[in-house]
């Protein structure tokens, strides 16, 4: 029994040192998220270029994770995960040094490279430091790291962008990615067997056992695009304040999920966690398109924070659920592949969106793309019940 303990621990050195070092380069990202916005106003662009600037991060971000996850499985995770640091430490660091939205554009395509790298490895490091039997509560824990930096970064980064300028702002995010690079440099990073194989495919780019829960996964990113990006400009264009405590109230609202989520996901499979999680997101966005106060605001922050915080962990570990220990990093590419692609695409989307039919537009559509994967989803179920 006592073994059994031992081999079903969670909190080893290890994983503590991979979920404070998640911690730190979400904290340097998290605050950027609504400056970006600011920043490309700054320099002179309209909302057509914030929603490209946003956009060509996540998919530089995309393309790379593909690359990532076969590296993770012949170059090891360590490699991978300190490079995409370093990277990530360079390019924000560069961005207050920039003087046009050319340059920006570029230098985000590099951050984007980074943060693939690093994310792809981070969480398949987790994975493979957590008991399997544990891995929807382990994974719940290890998102919690990020979900702290999601309380605390957009507020500060919006505080520190009012008092600091933009160069002094942009280093101080980068010191916390290096933070996270001079903890990563510490851990025992496992080494996986691989399996042997033939050949290698030339297109070899996702893991077909991680699609379903990564297309899941995609529709209800796409709204992560439309709040990250446009709603601090939203609420300025209604006049209603209290942007700074949106972020902090979602960011807690998903923190609360933690102490559940993943433990319903482990007993009770993903069936238990995706339709009310997707409905709290659904309700959200109606909220958020409606805005006529800043009560509406918060508590449109509350049911997205628990929503995504139900929902987020568990499609996580579907998608690493039936995969086999030497395609965890491509399992794990493919997750955060569509999660990228569904932040870039409704980025880009929404920008147009503001654009030409107003901000309210962009959180309708939002909420479409919430209900698609809900039909999605019944649609899977359908088609396992035929299939039994």
């Amino acid at each position: 029994m006592e073994q059994q303990l031992v081999k079903d621990k969670i909190w080893t050195k290890d994983f503590i040192l991979i979920v404070f070092a998640n911690f730190f380069i979400f904290l340097g990202f998290q605050m950027t998220l609504p400056t970006i916005p600011l920043f490309v106003e700054d320099l002179g662009g309209n909302d057509q270029l914030i929603g490209f600037v946003v956009g060509i991060f996540t998919f530089s971000s995309l393309l790379l994770r593909p690359f990532a996850g076969h590296a993770l499985e012949t170059k090891g995770r360590g490699i991978v995960y300190l490079t995409g640091l370093a990277i990530f430490v360079l390019s924000v660091g560069s961005f207050g040094f920039l003087a046009s939205i050319a340059l920006l554009f570029a230098m985000r395509v590099v951050q984007g490279a980074g943060w693939g790298l690093s994310t792809t490895a981070s969480g398949t490091i987790a994975t493979d430091l957590i008991p399997p039997a544990r891995r929807g509560e382990g994974m719940g824990f290890y998102g919690l790291s990020g979900n702290v930096a999601m309380a605390i970064g957009p507020s500060l980064g919006l505080l520190l962008s009012d008092t600091l300028t933009f160069k002094l702002f942009f280093i101080i995010c980068s010191v916390l990615g290096l933070i996270a690079l001079s903890l990563s440099s510490k851990i025992k990073y496992k080494k996986v067997e691989k399996k042997p194989e033939k050949t290698r495919a030339i297109f070899d780019l996702y893991e077909k056992s991680a699609v379903r829960p990564s297309m899941l996964m995609f529709f209800i990113t796409v709204t992560f695009g439309g709040i990250a990006s446009f709603l601090p400009l939203y609420t300025a264009e209604k006049h209603i304040a209290g942007i700074q405590l949106y972020f902090l109230i979602y960011a807690l609202a998903l923190m609360a999920t933690r102490a559940f989520a993943g433990q319903l996901y482990d007993r009770k499979g993903h069936q238990a966690i995706f339709i009310p999680g997707t409905l709290l997101i659904l309700v959200a966005m109606a909220l958020l398109a409606w805005l006529p106060n800043s009560i509406v605001l918060y508590g449109a922050a509350c049911l997205y924070g628990l929503g995504f915080g139900i929902v987020q962990p568990g499609l996580q570990a579907w998608s690493i659920e039936k995969t086999s220990p030497h395609r965890r990093g491509m399992a794990n590419a493919t997750f955060f592949s569509f999660f990228d692609l569904g932040i870039g695409i409704g980025a880009m989307i929404f920008g147009q969106i503001g654009h030409m039919l107003g901000y309210s537009s962009i959180y309708k559509a939002a909420a479409i793309s919430v209900f698609i994967s809900m039909l999605l989803y019944v649609f899977f179920i359908i088609i396992d019940k035929a299939r039994e």
